[in-house]
């Protein structure tokens, strides 16, 4: 095996890992850099709650939109936001 075919074959196993790493749900730094502050309750479809943990020290509320599968991070401290947990965490899958 050549030196290239090695360090080639090596960096393929090395992107391979992190992203699989990623799939698996592990946060290396926080999601959501902007939040979306108006109200678009009828437009959402899934939301996600991520605690805070030791890489991003923030709450941070991530909405699926029914209509394209976009995800869009929501302002936790915005009172609609609230009633919009409440209502998700009420309904069965």
């Amino acid at each position: 095996m050549s030196y290239m075919t090695a360090v080639a074959l090596l960096v393929f196993l090395v992107i391979h890992e992190g992203n699989s790493a990623m799939d698996q749900g592990s946060r290396i730094r926080c999601q959501c850099i902007t939040k979306e502050k108006r109200r678009i309750g009828r437009l959402i479809g899934l939301v996600e709650v991520n605690p805070p943990t030791s890489h991003c020290k923030d709450t941070e509320i991530i909405a699926t939109l029914k209509k394209d599968g976009k995800k869009i991070c929501l302002d936790p401290a915005a009172p609609w936001i609230q009633k919009v947990l409440k209502k998700k965490s009420g309904q069965t899958p």
